[in-house]
Order: C-alpha cells, then sequence, then structure tokens
C-alpha cells in the first residue's frame, strides 16, 4: 500500500488535473492508495473537486472514505450525487455504515437511493436497521455476520461459513442458532477445525455468550464490550433472535463522538458544532452559556455591591476576589470532572452522603494548604491586618469545601434525573461557584472583621 505525505504540490497536481479532466493520470496517481488517505485529500479540496473524485474512483474505496469524512463536508458531497450514485456507494458499505449514510438524507431522496440499490437483500437490511434509535444497540449494529445452526454437521457448517463469509468484512466470531434463529452460542474456531466431519454443531458450540438486546442504550453496550475485552458482541431482539452484530471499531466511533460532545458542553457549547461552521450556527451554540456566565457574573456584582461598609472599613479585602472566584470555580470543575468521569465509566460507587463526605476531607486538605500559603502572602506582602488574613484564610477554606460540594453533588443529581452530567461541568459549575464563593467569603469577613 503506497504510503504518502499530503503536501501542497501534490494536492496542486491533483486540482490540476481535475481542472483538466485528466481522468487517466488522476486514477494512475491514486492508484492504490488507502482510503483513509484519499479521505484526507478530499478534505484539502473543494466540495466540487472532492465530488469529483468520488465519481471517478473506484465506490470499493470512496464508500470507506465517505465515512472518513466530516460529517457537513460529507453532506455537501452526497447533496451533489444523485440516487443512483449515492446507491453505488452504499452498496459496497456495510449495513450499518449504509444505514448512517441514508440516515442523512432527506426522506424523498432515502426512498430514491434505496431504490436503486441492486441487492435487495442489502437494501432491505438497511431499511430494517433505520427503524431503531442511533444510540441503541439496534442502531449500532451491522447485519453482516456468520451464522451456524446446531443441527448442521462440522463439514456443512464449514461450506456455509465459506459462502457466508464473502459478505463479512472480517469475521469476529462464529454465531450458533437454533432452527427458529434464536442465539443459542459461540463457535470456536479452534473446535470447529479438530472436530470430525460428521459431528454435530451442538456437540462442539459454547453455550455461554454475552450479548445485548436491540434496545440496550449504546453506552450500555460500550461498557459491556470494555468490561470483558469483546472485539463484537452479538445483538438479538425480544424473542431472543439474532439480527446483527456490534463490531469494536463502532463502539470506538461511538465514544469518540460521545466524547466529543461533552467536550463541547463542558465547554458550554450546547450544539454539535464543528470550526468551521457558520456564524449563527456558531452563535446559537455559544451564546446560551455566555449568557449564564453573565448573569453569573452580574449576582457576584450585586453581592459585592451589598458589602460596600465592609468594603469602606477594608478594601483590602476586594484584592482577593478574584482568588476567591478562580479557586471557587477550579475546584468545582475538578470535583464534577471526576464525577462526570466515574458516571461515564459506571465505575462511581457508594452512595451520594459517602461521596459527599469524601469531597469535603480532600477538600478540607486543600483548603488548608491553600489558605496557609495565602494567609502569609497576604499579611507579609500586601500588609493586611492579621484578622484580614485570618478572615481570607477561613473563607478560602470554606469556599474550597463548597465548590468541592457543588462539583460533586449536582452532576449525581442530573444523573439520578436522566440528564447528561457533562451539562453541570464548565460554565454552570464555575458560574455557580463565583457567585456562592463571593457570598461566603464577604459573610464570613463581615462576620469575623465585625461588620
Amino acid at each position: 500500500m503506497m504510503q504518502f505525505q499530503l503536501t501542497d504540490e501534490f494536492i496542486e497536481q491533483v486540482e490540476q488535473h481535475i481542472a483538466d479532466d485528466n481522468r487517466n493520470a488522476l486514477t494512475e496517481l491514486l492508484h492504490d492508495f488507502h482510503f483513509a488517505d484519499v479521505a484526507e485529500l478530499l478534505h484539502e479540496l473543494d466540495t466540487e473537486e472532492a465530488t469529483y473524485l468520488i465519481k471517478l474512483l473506484d465506490s470499493e474505496i470512496t464508500s470507506e472514505a465517505l465515512m472518513e469524512l466530516d460529517d457537513d463536508f460529507r453532506e455537501r458531497i452526497l447533496d451533489n450525487l444523485s440516487p443512483s450514485e449515492i446507491a453505488d456507494e452504499l452498496d459496497e458499505m456495510d449495513t450499518d455504515d449504509a444505514a448512517d449514510i441514508i440516515a442523512e438524507l432527506d426522506d424523498d431522496v432515502q426512498k430514491q437511493v434505496i431504490d436503486h440499490i441492486e441487492d435487495e437483500e442489502h437494501a432491505a437490511d438497511i431499511v430494517d436497521l433505520l427503524r431503531y434509535d442511533e444510540d441503541t444497540a439496534g442502531g449500532l449494529m451491522a447485519k453482516e455476520l456468520v451464522r451456524v445452526k446446531e443441527t448442521w454437521t462440522v463439514a456443512g457448517c464449514v461450506r456455509e461459513m465459506r459462502r457466508q463469509a464473502e459478505n463479512v468484512t472480517r469475521v469476529h466470531s462464529i454465531y450458533v442458532t437454533d432452527k427458529e434463529g434464536k442465539l443459542k452460542g459461540r463457535l470456536s474456531l479452534k473446535d470447529l477445525l479438530t472436530a470430525p466431519g460428521k459431528a454435530h454443531i451442538s456437540e462442539v458450540y459454547i453455550p455461554k455468550v454475552d450479548y445485548v438486546n436491540v434496545h440496550t442504550e449504546a453506552e450500555d453496550v460500550a461498557r459491556i464490550m470494555q468490561k470483558y475485552d469483546l472485539e463484537a458482541i452479538p445483538v438479538v431482539d425480544d424473542n431472543g433472535v439474532l439480527v446483527g452484530r456490534i463490531t469494536i471499531d463502532d463502539i470506538v466511533d461511538f465514544i469518540k463522538e460521545e466524547a466529543e460532545k461533552d467536550y463541547q458542553m463542558a465547554a458550554g457549547i450546547s450544539q454539535d458544532v464543528e470550526a468551521d461552521d457558520g456564524l449563527f450556527k456558531q452563535t446559537r451554540a455559544r451564546l446560551p452559556w455566555l449568557m449564564i456566565g453573565m448573569l453569573g457574573g452580574l449576582g457576584a456584582a450585586s453581592i459585592i455591591s451589598g458589602f460596600q461598609t465592609i468594603l469602606e472599613n477594608f478594601p483590602k479585602l476586594l484584592i482577593f476576589v478574584p482568588l476567591i472566584q478562580a479557586t471557587a470555580g477550579n475546584v468545582g470543575v475538578q470535583s464534577s470532572a471526576i464525577v462526570v468521569q466515574g458516571l461515564a465509566n459506571d465505575t462511581l460507587r457508594g452512595n451520594i452522603l459517602t461521596r459527599l463526605l469524601r469531597e469535603s476531607g480532600l477538600a478540607l486538605v486543600n483548603g488548608l494548604a491553600i489558605a496557609l500559603v495565602v494567609l502569609v502572602i497576604s499579611h507579609f506582602l500586601f500588609f493586611t491586618t492579621y484578622l484580614e488574613s485570618i478572615s481570607i484564610g477561613i473563607a478560602l477554606i470554606s469556599v474550597i469545601i463548597l465548590a468541592a460540594l457543588i462539583g460533586t453533588f449536582i452532576p449525581i443529581i442530573l444523573d439520578k434525573k436522566g440528564i447528561d452530567p457533562a451539562v453541570a461541568t464548565g460554565p454552570f459549575i464555575t458560574t455557580s461557584n463565583d457567585v456562592f464563593g463571593i457570598l461566603t467569603y464577604f459573610l464570613i469577613a463581615k462576620l469575623i472583621l465585625g461588620f
């Protein structure tokens, strides 16, 4: 397989061949390219040029390359292809990938594309997959697999497996079913090769097999496959009939997409956006959280204005407001990040009270260490009085504990309410801790300093 570096000179060469409609030169230039390299090249071209290559190159390569493209870019290319041309690409895809592509099209285009797919069984499998929610096992699974019946002989099983394997890109497992298609177990290739040809599959198959239902949540599927280190897992319907399989690459893609969504949500971006999306879409995704942050800032400002008397008598307290806000925000984000990660990986143990007590203890230790440093610096560098320094130190400890409790409590509660706990991180936690941190700071200062 040819390895290459995507240089500016190479891209210019491809663009020139496209402009000259030099199909032979392009075919020779890109001969034997890996689909990932083709996808990388397509990303460097404009939509019309990328469409030109998709139409020119073999569908066996371009179908794989299409799945590597960004969703928005792929959508623009598909808009430039006719239903029959899209169908040619889908003919070369596994059913799960083909269903993902079909789902991106308008309803009327979907029907036209499906009508143009030559393999009727392939088309029927794609339509069947469209019935399932994309975030369930049914939405992730592919129909391609190797299945054998428990009543077959070993010799007959080998013949049938050869026929089925022609339509399967990679054979991870061999699944055993009864005459009604219900999953019974799995077949070891070693046992199959060493068994007598006249033996029946029922005598050699392994009845223990991990599986999921078509309605199992995708996150649960990922958890099961990670826990048992599975490369593939069979999927059954409500009657126990084997209907498909999910491979590890599908789960990796799902985890990656979920991680990207959570990362954006934690950063205060409420929609799935790309770096080169339009101004309106980017603004709509970012503005809501920025407005929440603004309201939090106004709330903090309002709290500060309510303590004018103490600030007039102890103006140096104002110097440490940014420290209080930054510390509260950082502690809250740290605590919530650990909790959200634990919830996502299903590794969070114990009840809420136990978790809160644990975080409180950790926050107390961190708070004492930070407060001691700040107490010394504030007294000897900013020349605060002993009471002012003590007020700042105690306030820091209190704010750190409060921020840790908020950062721990909110994600757990959101998760129990069925809300994605990722929404609790970033601006939400930071803003709430800013407000409560400032309030706590001035209340403690007022109590200790006597105003």
